[in-house]
């Protein structure tokens, strides 16, 4: 029997509330940065210098007696960032809703909200690695034939790579504590789990439950797995700390249904992400041969 207008409606509602739950097990990049709200168009904040302030002709900072103090100064870069807007939409005609109204109506508004949540993780995931051409963020680039799927399976050290990239944090003064993570793709989490030196290694340990990609810790980093990651890169860093992603409307999906003629599912997000302190990251490069 045809629904009426009012029940399809409430139906909606309630998968609409069920499809944003869904989502937010989706992000896997978002939870990596801090949230602040935003409401303008654009954004500016100030990046500080990573390099502590000298003095020309005094580096050590050693005074003799009665001598004047050096002058030290610390410095900031403006930054100016605009908010975007990711979103999509589906029609679904009247006829196929009425008949399969779950397998279409509910994996619309879920294939909708993944595809969003997909492409702000991709969004931060770009930032903060600086679109995998680094120029302020840290690096730390593997040596060709010690790959992650190296020939000589003896020069895989995914172990040591990962140490070398907290190591790089480390330098510039960051305790990366608790908050610590590494972001790999699906084919480098398969290569890092499959390493005997990792298999054997008391500091890794694979979670009770997985959520919103994280799969497990590794020497003191949480390791989430996405889709977002590109290929031949790992990265490693500080949560909530390095990155904010400033939200000006979170995820909203809306149905509107044209009585006897359609449902339009319609989802946006609008926002964008600031890298705040990019020496807290640093990119691993050549994972892959």
């Amino acid at each position: 029997m045809a629904d009426t207008t009012g029940q399809a409606d409430l139906r909606s509602e309630n998968i609409e509330r069920a499809v944003k739950g869904f989502a937010l097990q989706n992000y896997k990049f978002k939870q990596l940065c801090m949230i602040n709200s935003s409401g303008a168009w654009s954004e500016s904040y100030y990046r500080e210098t990573a390099a502590d302030p000298t003095n020309v002709g005094n580096t050590n900072l050693k005074i003799p007696r009665l001598a004047k103090f050096p002058y030290l100064e610390p410095s900031w870069t403006k930054v100016t960032g605009y908010n975007e807007k990711y979103g999509g939409e589906g029609i679904i005609s009247y006829e196929d809703g009425i008949t399969n109204n779950v397998d279409v109506v509910a994996r619309t508004l879920l294939r909708i909200a993944r595809s969003i949540t997909k492409a702000v993780d991709d969004e931060i995931w770009d930032v903060i690695t600086e679109s995998q051409s680094p120029s302020t963020i840290n690096t730390y680039a593997i040596t060709a034939g010690y790959e992650w799927d190296a020939a000589v399976v003896a020069n895989r050290r995914p172990l040591n790579d990962l140490l070398q990239a907290r190591k790089e944090i480390g330098i510039d003064n960051h305790e990366i504590g608790d908050k610590g993570f590494v972001a790999l793709s699906e084919a480098d989490f398969a290569m890092l789990l499959s390493n005997e030196s990792v298999r054997n290694a008391g500091q890794f340990y694979t979670a009770d439950a997985s959520r919103n990609g994280v799969v497990g810790r590794i020497v003191g980093l949480t390791v989430i797995v996405s889709n977002s990651v590109t290929n031949d890169n790992a990265l490693v860093g500080i949560a909530k700390e390095g990155a904010t992603w400033k939200s000006v409307v979170p995820l909203t999906i809306v149905t509107k249904y044209e009585p006897g003629i359609s449902w339009t599912i319609r989802g946006w997000e609008i926002g964008h992400t600031q890298l705040v302190n990019p020496t807290m990251f640093c990119l691993i490069t050549n994972t892959q041969a």
